[in-house]
């Protein structure tokens, strides 16, 4: 099946890792490039909009000190060490693709449409379609719906949450027109995990997906369980550990 991805492909997870990877803070410039730099052939970005409507790059709903993203403008966000989404694109090479989380907030409900977290988002996304591979992922389906309505040449992805079973994750992708399913390695049974009932094989999922057309992305798998999805068929994985999941891949492979 053809599709985005050259299975498996390797995405970094907020860039090189959550948290700070050798000195690079999650969602920073910095990350994005040692990421690339290690051999992602992704990096996965966090983007939220601001009081004053510009695009940050961030993974949770607040800074540390409790003030929630959506209540601060950019210049506060800048002086929390926030970086911009223009900044965090420009750090990562024209050959590396990106995938772009979309953190929607509550006020995306009320407020004008035009001021809506992908509103603001969808120039940029065809901008950055035009020049190398990017697709959307979130947990947000009215994310994923206005993307296929704004930007249709960007691929999405439906991100069921945390352990949500199989079944919803792999249906709901294919019901709302998504060519890609992003699915929690929790959900999908990893090394030493007790059995489920119910739980299907991660072969047997990929497959289901993939008769269903759909590609199949899986975060976070650690390098042992990135080389046994990959054995799976899986199409990509996005991970915290980019060096040593480019290591188990190619150490799989050779096998």
């Amino acid at each position: 099946m053809s599709g985005l991805f050259t299975p498996t492909e390797v995405i970094g997870h907020r860039g090189a890792g959550r948290g700070v990877v050798d000195g690079a803070a999650e969602n920073s410039p910095a990350s994005y490039a040692a990421a690339a730099g290690a051999g992602a052939d992704w990096v996965e970005i966090d983007v939220r909009r601001t009081a004053d409507d510009a695009l940050v790059l961030y993974h949770d709903a607040s800074l540390a000190d409790g003030r929630a993203i959506v209540d601060l403008t950019a210049e506060e966000c800048a002086r929390a060490g926030l970086a911009g989404l223009e900044e965090g694109l420009a750090a990562i090479p024209s050959g590396v693709g990106v995938d772009v989380d979309v953190k929607s907030v509550m006020e995306d409900a009320v407020d004008a449409p035009s001021r809506r977290t992908v509103a603001l988002l969808l120039p940029h996304l065809r901008r950055e379609a035009r020049r190398r591979r990017v697709f959307v992922c979130s947990f947000d389906p009215g994310v994923l719906l206005a993307v296929r309505e704004g930007a249709p040449e960007v691929p999405t992805a439906w991100m069921p949450y945390v352990r949500n079973p199989l079944d919803q994750a792999v249906a709901g992708a294919a019901g709302m027109g998504c060519p890609i399913v992003a699915i929690d390695a929790r959900s999908l049974g990893r090394t030493g995990d007790a059995p489920r009932p119910g739980r299907r094989s991660v072969a047997h999922t990929v497959d289901l997906a993939h008769r269903a057309g759909l590609e199949v992305v899986s975060w976070c798998p650690d390098p042992v369980d990135a080389a046994l999805f990959a054995e799976a068929g899986m199409d990509a994985v996005v991970v915290d550990d980019v060096p040593g999941t480019v290591s188990a891949l190619k150490a799989a492979a050779q096998d």
